[in-house]
């Protein structure tokens, strides 16, 4: 299985979204909470090509883009083959 990360913010309905979508699919992530570590959010935007909004979700450290990303992955039939990898 994959390394997926996740960075959000606890008020975040995308974040929300994103990760019941993960868990859906019974895959397990690391999940950055850039509210309550306000010192990751940089990194954050460095990894995701200057994207300063959550969430930013990473797939073997590849950038996947935010929650819109990772739902057209879905609908497009892309994202399992990209957690099975």
């Amino acid at each position: 299985m994959p390394q997926v990360e996740i960075y959000t913010s606890p008020l975040c309905g995308f974040c929300h979204a994103a990760k019941r979508l993960l868990k859906q699919k019974n895959v397990n992530f690391q999940e950055i909470d850039v509210a309550a570590n306000p010192a990751r959010k940089p990194e954050m935007i460095q990894r995701a090509n200057g994207g300063r909004t959550v969430p930013q979700i990473f797939i073997d450290g590849e950038h996947v883009g935010g929650c819109d990303d990772l739902y057209a992955l879905e609908r497009a039939g892309k994202l399992d083959a990209l957690l099975s990898a």
